[in-house]
């Protein structure tokens, strides 16, 4: 079992509350389904997702197969491959028909990976 210390169990809670206000106000629907990030320490996720229907159209994590081959170097190499990511998962879901969707941060603020993240889906077809 990983002992947490208290400063990182309250920012675990902080970010667990503000998700939930973010998912009070933001509903994905079949005509605009929702782009929800997830972010750890070394990677990032994104699913669009459809909340009416309760399902995932498209999702893509920067572990998955199609990220293998991307290679960044530099001090920023997570912001170039959540802006990979972003962009690979914009494409994939211009091909399903998905042009618009709305956009859940995920209780992160709007910096960095999650920024980049979403200019690149914005990069790869998407409106939001």
């Amino acid at each position: 079992m990983i002992k947490y210390s208290k400063l990182k169990k309250s920012r675990a809670l902080q970010r667990e509350r503000r998700h939930h206000r973010v998912r009070n106000k933001v509903e994905g629907s079949a005509e605009r389904p929702r782009l929800a990030v997830f972010r750890s320490i070394k990677n990032i996720e994104g699913q669009i997702i459809d909340d009416a229907a309760g399902r995932t159209l498209v999702g893509l994590s920067s572990l998955t197969a199609e990220m293998k081959d991307f290679k960044a170097d530099g001090k920023n190499w997570r912001v170039q491959q959540a802006h990979a990511a972003g962009k690979l998962l914009g494409e994939k879901a211009k091909a399903q028909g998905i042009s618009t969707v709305v956009f859940d941060r995920g209780g992160y603020r709007y910096h960095g990976r999650v920024k980049a993240f979403a200019d690149g889906a914005r990069e790869g077809g998407l409106e939001f």
